[in-house]
């Protein structure tokens, strides 16, 4: 290879996450990782265009906007986007996605022998063994972020360390995000991003409201709704009618705009989703709700204590988790979220406030 690891001012990393939302997010700490070790090497992000916000904070990172729906769609696309990369002449490539699209562009790149490549191990395996229903080996997994890191281990940046500092700055807001959030500097922000993808990872939403209600008393509290859709929307807006301290976000901010109010929360409290690994970006305390899937498959946010987990009972559900995704699970088995009481909820989001 042309690098020199005396120098690396020569490197150029790129790396390719394409999805989904919290995925993306969590390749953050381990690029900053990397930054904190190679503050002169370069850093190229291929991803798609609505998480450009994410990498914009980082320095000297450059992205590349793969469009799978127009521009790069299907093979040819593909053929495109190696084309794009090979002009910016990387020395090192990580594939931290590893589908169908990335293990072949992954492929075409290993062909130069300028070009070091490298792919995540998703641990598969393992990671069946642990939501097998009747046969479960029921133990904690390499977190994305462990298996992220051991990517850029492969390619011989062996002295990289995950560490808490590993965060970004908080953004400033925009007259929008102050607008939309009744911005006053006096008052404590919460956010609550009560959906996810799947049923089985969404807390009832009567139950959380209970926990809205609660935390809404206290004037000194905002109390920020966020989700997608106009579903989410209706629901939250049924919940804001009566609450002054609580303002649904749905529809009335831009993905940066997001990221500006999210990194000036005090604490988030979400379901197994993306909305929790973007405040863990900012170093913001998150309270995770799981259901029928678990912190063992190596999903919860970064660097969270255990306490921040609120679980179901598992000895009346043992199955869990009983998907990696919770995209599956057994007849009945919904029920489990029956087994975690909102006032826990509210008692933990009070010592994180608190602390």
């Amino acid at each position: 290879m042309n690098t020199s690891f005396n120098n690396y001012t020569n490197v150029h990393l790129v790396l390719i996450r394409l999805s989904a939302m919290g995925d993306v997010a969590m390749s953050v700490h381990v690029i900053l990782a990397f930054r904190e070790k190679y503050p002169k090497a370069k850093i190229t992000v291929v991803t798609k265009k609505l998480f450009q916000p994410i990498f914009e904070q980082i320095s000297n990172t450059c992205i590349i906007v793969w469009d799978t729906k127009i521009k790069h769609k299907g093979f040819l696309g593909i053929l495109k986007i190696y084309q794009e990369i090979k002009k910016i002449k990387p020395t090192h490539f990580a594939d931290l996605h590893q589908v169908l699209r990335s293990k072949t562009l992954t492929l075409l790149l290993s062909l130069n022998k300028t070009i070091l490549c490298k792919s995540i191990d998703k641990g598969r395996k393992e990671k069946k063994a642990l939501t097998h229903w009747e046969r479960k080996t029921f133990k904690p997994l390499k977190t994305s972020h462990q298996r992220y890191l051991e990517v850029l281990i492969d390619l011989g940046f062996t002295n990289i360390q995950l560490k808490a500092k590993n965060i970004l700055t908080p953004l400033c807001l925009s007259l929008n995000s102050k607008k939309c959030i009744n911005y006053n500097s006096s008052k404590t922000y919460i956010g609550i991003a009560p959906f996810a993808q799947h049923e089985s990872k969404v807390y009832p939403i009567e139950q959380l409201k209970k926990v809205i209600i609660e935390l809404n008393k206290n004037d000194n509290y905002q109390i920020l709704l966020f989700g997608g859709g106009s579903y989410e929307k209706q629901q939250l807006d049924t919940i804001c009618k009566t609450l002054k301290n609580t303002h649904n976000l749905v529809g009335k901010l831009n993905f940066r705009e997001e990221l500006e109010v999210i990194s000036q929360l005090k604490l988030m409290i979400s379901m197994d989703s993306g909305n929790g690994h973007l405040a863990t970006m900012y170093g913001v305390p998150v309270i995770s709700i799981w259901g029928l899937t678990h912190p063992y498959a190596g999903f919860a946010p970064y660097m969270q204590i255990s306490e921040n987990n609120i679980l179901p009972d598992l000895e009346k559900f043992p199955k869990i988790p009983t998907s990696v995704y919770g995209n599956k699970y057994p007849k009945g088995y919904l029920e489990a979220f029956n087994t975690i009481n909102y006032k826990d909820i509210i008692k933990r989001s009070l010592e994180v406030i608190n602390e």
